[in-house]
């Protein structure tokens, strides 16, 4: 370590936190653990949040919308300085890589618990970090980064540097504003798309082009620096499982670093932040290709997501370095006093429907319990509202061992036996990604998902059960107006009560009774299966079939019914005696709707256009990404009911299309 100059210490006690839901928590466990006040800022949607409950105080700032509310700098500073708090931590995504954001905080005398903003500035921008890392000798992807951002030049530009390309938000981070364009004939829209995203997410539609490394692996270098000029490196991230280029699965160390690689990747990345001065935690993010090469693509000047793998190997507390460091302590650690020690893996909960693209999902979260003993990091709690306005990551849930394989294993079962029931996740999707032969092995690449998506997303085996016979079971001894179950013998004479139930959108007819013997008969697709109920609890199930006793979690709400069973959360609906559903719901009817919770970002056509099947019609922003609708029938435009910025909710009719064979009546 370097001889420290005398301590320039800039001290704090009350830190407001600049963000929402888990990592909000997060930094204040910290937080008051060092002995810190804290301080939570909302939005209307917000206003019952565990992180506003869980603050000392908590100040409104603004509506829904992050730009009516945590993106709102001049909100967040009145609040800092109605509250008395004199620091203030960013956590990731909103302001905490915005270099306005930092320096305003400077200006009001509040302790920015970050970078400064030259440093944010420097590095925080795509393609200044480049230039930066070229200039200091690191290898980056050959691209082009210029000023000239005209639809003529990108276009030659992309041809120069050759397809695949990748389109890369300057000021974007999380996938968005990022689109990989595999020919020039589709560049444009995509080049379109991307701006579009990135104006929405960061406030500036200025974009890169990269070019695209085939099958890379996402390998980053955590980083720490103090005032002092002292920096050190943590080891590095593998986050390659991705969809959408937002990563899902995060591991350390990666299956695919050498000892001696990691030593040359991490001396890299020290070099890079002692020479601009950089003070905090940050992150050099690689693409590392099959032969062993790695190329810089950014660095996110801020605390990650996926920091927890990190503490979890090195026994370090990130949140306390970054404290420490903004209150003007040195690093107090050098290089050869940080140790690894065993494997620790990391998923993301998403609400978001794996089985429709990934399409993210809002409402409200019936139950959730969490896996124990796992750390899960979440803001979650049984009956709470998940809103449309913010990323679909709901929980972070984080499994460490001696080994990959134990790491592998214990993250699985914890999976299994987390309980989310109201709002669909990608839980079981992110179990079956940690079971694949290919992630096991340590292969996965950012290729992984899209190769093996069929085998990910197939349904599971029940051993001969269906789902809609144990589904009807659960139905009928739930059933709120029925006797309350009793074990035993049925001395009551029973008939059998034929069902209609949609089980994760497919249509079932099952036919169910209850034996004189106590037992239960589900009959589907003209199948006999036989249940043995032993025991009917608060939300739990006991029942045996063919000598093999299961227990199956679920809940009721009036017609809908939970259920999990082998780490799959099923949703189903008791169809029986529900009215015939009228509107089609693909859209073939002509009339065009919104496929969930979110904002008109694009109106695509006029009135009187004339559309062909697979046209894109309206685009609609959820939880920080883009969904383009098309229209299912080719025909005139008829009408349509949004506006670009206006909220709309599931279902609600966006465009009506005038088929030609309604035209020609």
């Amino acid at each position: 370590m370097n001889s420290a100059p005398a301590m320039k210490v800039t001290p704090f006690r009350k830190i407001l936190v600049a963000n929402r839901g888990e990592i909000a928590l997060r930094v204040m466990r910290t937080a008051r653990r060092l002995g810190f006040a804290t301080v939570a800022v909302y939005s209307d949607a917000d206003e019952n949040a565990p992180h506003v409950r869980a603050a000392d105080q908590a100040v409104r700032i603004g509506e829904p919308l992050p730009s009516q509310s945590y993106l709102r700098i001049d909100a967040i500073i009145a609040a800092a300085k109605a509250t008395g708090a004199d620091a203030v931590h960013p956590g990731y995504g909103f302001l905490a890589e915005n270099e306005d954001f930092a320096a305003a905080c400077r200006d009001a005398g509040l302790v920015f618990i970050g970078p400064s903003p030259e440093a944010i500035a420097a590095m925080g921008n795509k393609a200044g970090a480049k230039t930066i890392m070229q200039k200091a000798g690191v290898p980056c992807v050959p691209g082009y980064q210029g000023e000239d951002q005209s639809d003529a030049t990108m276009a030659v530009e992309a041809e120069r540097i050759g397809f695949p390309v990748m389109i890369k938000a300057v000021a974007g981070g999380g996938g968005r504003g990022m689109r990989l364009v595999t020919d020039a004939a589709s560049f444009a829209g995509h080049l379109r798309s991307a701006r579009s995203e990135a104006q929405s997410a960061f406030g500036d539609p200025t974009v890169i082009l990269e070019r695209a490394i085939v099958d890379p692996r996402h390998i980053e270098i955590q980083v720490f620096g103090d005032r002092y000029g002292n920096a050190i490196h943590l080891g590095e991230r593998d986050c390659s499982v991705q969809r959408r280029h937002q990563k899902l699965i995060e591991e350390a160390p990666s299956p695919a670093v050498t000892p001696e690689l990691r030593a040359r990747m991490g001396e890299i990345a020290v070099k890079a932040v002692m020479a601009i001065g950089y003070e905090g935690a940050g992150t050099l993010e690689f693409l590392l290709d099959a032969a062993g090469h790695f190329y810089f693509m950014e660095m996110n000047t801020r605390l990650q997501v996926e920091h927890p793998v990190t503490e979890a190997i090195t026994g370090l507390d990130l949140v306390e370095l970054q404290l420490r460091i903004a209150g003007g302590e040195p690093l107090g650690i050098v290089q050869a006093d940080v140790q690894f020690s065993g494997h620790a893996i990391e998923v993301r909960l998403c609400s978001e429907d794996a089985q429709l693209d990934f399409m993210p999902q809002s409402g409200r979260m019936l139950q959730w319990h969490p896996a124990d003993p796992l750390r899960v990091e979440h803001a979650l709690e049984s009956g709470i509202e998940i809103p449309p306005f913010y990323d679909s990551m709901i929980a972070k849930i984080i499994a460490n061992g001696g080994t990959r394989e134990e790491a592998r294993r214990r993250l699985i079962y914890g999976l299994e036996q987390t309980l989310a029931f109201g709002v669909t996740t990608n839980q079981a999707f992110l179990a079956a990604c940690l079971r694949h032969d290919v992630f096991a092995k340590g292969g996965a690449t950012t290729a992984f998902i899209g190769e093996h998506a069929a085998e990910l997303l197939a349904a599971p085996d029940h051993d001969g059960v269906p789902n809609a016979a144990l589904a009807a079971l659960l139905l009928y001894v739930s059933d709120p107006h029925a006797p309350v179950w009793q074990p035993g013998r049925s001395l009551a004479a029973t008939f059998p009560i034929v069902m209609r139930l949609q089980i994760d959108g497919k249509a079932q007819d099952v036919e169910i009774v209850r034996a004189r013997d106590g037992g239960y008969v589900a009959t589907v697709d003209c199948q006999d299966h036989r249940f043995q109920v032993e025991r009917v609890g608060e939300g739990n199930i006991h029942f045996k079939v063919a000598n093999v006793t299961e227990q199956v979690s679920f809940a009721r709400e009036a017609d809908r019914l939970f259920l999990q069973r082998g780490g799959v959360t099923l949703t189903v609906r008791d169809l029986t005696r529900a009215a015939p559903e009228r509107a089609a719901a693909n859209g073939g009817d002509g009339k065009v709707r919104a496929a969930l919770n979110g904002r008109v970002v694009a109106v695509l056509v006029k009135q009187g256009d004339r559309v062909d099947v697979g046209q894109p019609v309206v685009t609609l922003e959820a939880m920080k990404m883009e969904h383009v609708h098309v229209a299912s029938v080719s025909g005139i435009i008829a009408a349509l009911t949004v506006e670009e910025g206006e909220q709309v909710m599931t279902g609600r009719i966006v465009a009506e299309i005038e088929t030609d064979a309604v035209a020609a009546q």
